[in-house]
């Protein structure tokens, strides 16, 4: 089922990129994403690191709110850099994880880096190190917010 959906999604990909409906780019496309799906179940990385499909309900709820996150703290780093006193101060900060798989650790250190004004230095197992550009965006990663629903989007509690 998982190498079926990856198929799908590599195909519904390639029509997307291509623009062009024709009877010879489809059928290009569908020999391109066999190919690849049988290169994922040679290699076997079609698991569910590689093809995460059972964080699809949790992604329906997840990226709208980090779109949400992200827009605001554009907001708020927009309005820092527009202020002629610049009122910056740089912080940087260790947060614990409470995700349990390797994509739970990756999405939230990377949710963590899109969201402006923070960015995820280093990881090392369960803690990562941050970097804010002001105070107050490091004490919001430390209040767990974020973390917290990075972990339901993952499928925990």
């Amino acid at each position: 089922m998982r190498h079926a959906s990856l198929g799908l999604m590599l195909f519904a990909f390639w029509l997307a990129l291509s623009g062009h409906y024709t009877p010879f780019l489809i059928a290009v496309g569908v020999v391109c994403a066999l190919a690849c799906v049988a290169v994922a179940r040679r290699m076997d990385t079609g698991d569910a690191e590689g093809h995460p499909t059972h964080l699809l309900g949790g992604a329906i709820t997840y990226f709208p709110w980090l779109v949400l996150e992200i827009v605001k703290s554009a907001w708020t780093v927009s309005k820092i850099i527009m202020n002629p006193r610049l009122p910056i101060s740089p912080t940087m900060t260790v947060v614990d994880a409470s995700q349990k798989t390797s994509v739970g650790i990756a999405t939230y250190a990377n949710s963590i880096t899109l969201t402006p004004g923070t960015i995820t230095t280093h990881v090392r197992g369960k803690r990562l190190t941050v970097h804010a550009l002001i105070r107050g965006g490091a004490l919001d990663l430390e209040g767990g917010a974020m973390d917290a629903r990075v972990t339901k989007f993952e499928g925990g509690a």
